[in-house]
């Protein structure tokens, strides 16, 4: 995991808590400006933000390491700090604690991990469900296409697309990207009706 403090002695002892919890540490006493290049270079499986009392620098850092960070960002800070909190929360922070308290630490480490992996599954399934609903797209406009074309029913331009992709030997919806890219190059069947403004 990847801290990132600027205030040095403050570093070695939230390093030392996460040290005494059994984890990998990469300290790193940086500004906003390089946090950037570490996160990039390290890719940690979580970073971390020590929260002294410069909040908007703080915060500053949290979106530097959020933006290029793959894994979850949390926040230690010194106590209750309820308007940092919903601020860097808004920020995606995926957890907030005290800095000095190890169960605490450890806790939103859990957490933060639990979520990130929430958040990824939710994410994979949305992509997912996009590419689908692409596809059913695709498919739908190419069968109207050879509908039209071919002046045929719904049902058999289905089997037009699937035959052509099994004798190819590819999917489906690739046919029909390529049906959908290519329509305007396809000759119209003889006998079929003229399409209907």
């Amino acid at each position: 995991m990847l801290l990132a403090d600027e205030d040095e002695q403050a570093l070695r002892a939230t390093d030392a808590v996460l040290t005494g919890l059994g984890h990998e540490v990469a300290a790193y006493a940086i500004s906003v400006g390089e946090a950037a290049q570490r996160i990039a270079h390290e890719d940690p499986d979580v970073a971390i933000v020590v929260v002294h009392d410069d909040d908007d620098h703080a915060l500053d850092l949290i979106d530097e390491i959020g933006e290029y960070s793959r894994g979850p960002v949390i926040a230690l800070g010194g106590g209750d700090e309820p308007e940092f909190t919903r601020r860097a929360a808004d920020r995606g922070v995926y957890a907030f604690a005290r800095g000095d308290s190890p169960e605490e630490v450890q806790g939103a480490i859990d957490v933060a991990l639990r979520r990130h992996a929430e958040l990824s599954k939710l994410a994979e399934q949305v992509e997912q469900l996009e590419s689908a609903l692409e596809g059913r797209t695709l498919i739908e406009r190419a069968k109207g296409i050879l509908m039209e074309r071919h002046g045929t029913d719904e049902r058999r331009a289905f089997q037009l697309l699937r035959e052509h992709a099994r004798g190819r030997n590819r999917k489906v919806v690739d046919v029909a990207r390529s049906v959908g890219e290519g329509h305007g190059l396809l000759p119209k069947a003889e006998g079929a009706a003229e399409p209907v403004d």
